[in-house]
């Protein structure tokens, strides 16, 4: 599984590279998304390698839910 988190903002950035973060799932500066490692992943972060940080992660754990109090 890949982390990549999005590190630098989009202003100015050429509409392919915005197009491709899109595609990646990063919505806003320092959002973070979970990818499987494939050859496609890599090939879109690599044009965007400047903009993202990407670390390589274990298979990764559902996130814990916390449970509500009922009223």
């Amino acid at each position: 599984m890949l982390r990549i988190t999005l590190t630098k903002g989009l202003v100015g950035k050429r509409d392919d590279q915005k197009k491709v973060v899109r595609a990646l799932g990063l919505r806003k500066f320092n959002s973070s998304v979970l990818h499987a490692d494939s050859p496609t992943i890599r090939g879109m972060v690599n044009k965007v390698h400047h903009l993202v940080t990407v670390v390589e992660e274990k298979e990764a754990a559902a996130p814990a839910k916390s449970a509500k109090k009922a009223k």
